[in-house]
């Protein structure tokens, strides 16, 4: 089975909330997460042509993000997976007949705010701050507004993560309108490369 073949059998089962494909997460991108108004599931999705080699940076990206982390994978890489993940990671394995739970994710204990908030967008960050009657945030950079994030443990990281999940709520819609005119602009390409080479071959054959 390959990626798309897995998230389409995957997607039914994200019930409630929204999900979003390929997420930037720290220094990757993570393949499907599910956010709700009380958690983020970030899946990993490996077919049979992927490899494991990039599951343990992966791992360190997404254990200080997510709530809640799950491996998607085929049934040859099992085996192989099991011994890279901590306890805490869940595992789905996906075959023709669906996609089964072989063990369950639990809650991860490790989500850091400043992680956490690279989720969002620089003015996002600063409203969440100015909310917390940070006065300043207008002015400061990313850098600096990342490190008050975590450097000042009086700030709660349950409001930051209802926020950052609000937030990347809120987004969705724009990002589904940005797909889809990303995917008609594709389309559209496609239509005048075919018909191109459809005048191209016109014009081959009266010139024989």
């Amino acid at each position: 089975m390959n990626d798309p073949e897995i998230r389409a059998l995957l997607y039914p089962l994200l019930q409630d909330g929204v999900y979003v494909d390929e997420l930037p997460t720290g220094t990757t991108r993570a393949d499907v997460v599910h956010i709700t108004p009380t958690f983020m599931h970030c899946y990993e999705v490996k077919g049979d042509a992927d490899t494991l080699k990039r599951v343990l940076p992966q791992l360190k990206c997404y254990g200080v993000v997510y709530d809640l982390v799950t491996f998607v994978v085929t049934e040859r890489h099992v085996e192989k997976l099991l011994p890279m993940l901590p306890a805490w990671v869940g595992v789905m394995v996906a075959s023709a007949e669906g996609v089964r739970t072989h063990r369950p994710a639990l809650y991860n204990s490790a989500v850091e705010r400043a992680h956490l908030a690279g989720l969002l967008l620089r003015e996002e960050v600063q409203q969440y701050l100015m909310t917390l009657g940070l006065k300043g945030a207008s002015q400061l950079r990313r850098r600096e507004l990342v490190r008050i994030l975590a450097q000042t443990h009086s700030i709660p990281l349950s409001g930051l993560a209802q926020f950052v999940r609000e937030r990347l709520i809120a987004r969705m819609p724009q990002r589904l309108q940005n797909r889809a005119e990303r995917k008609a602009e594709r389309q559209r390409i496609a239509a005048r490369r075919r018909k191109r080479k459809k005048h191209k071959a016109a014009a081959a054959v009266k010139q024989r």
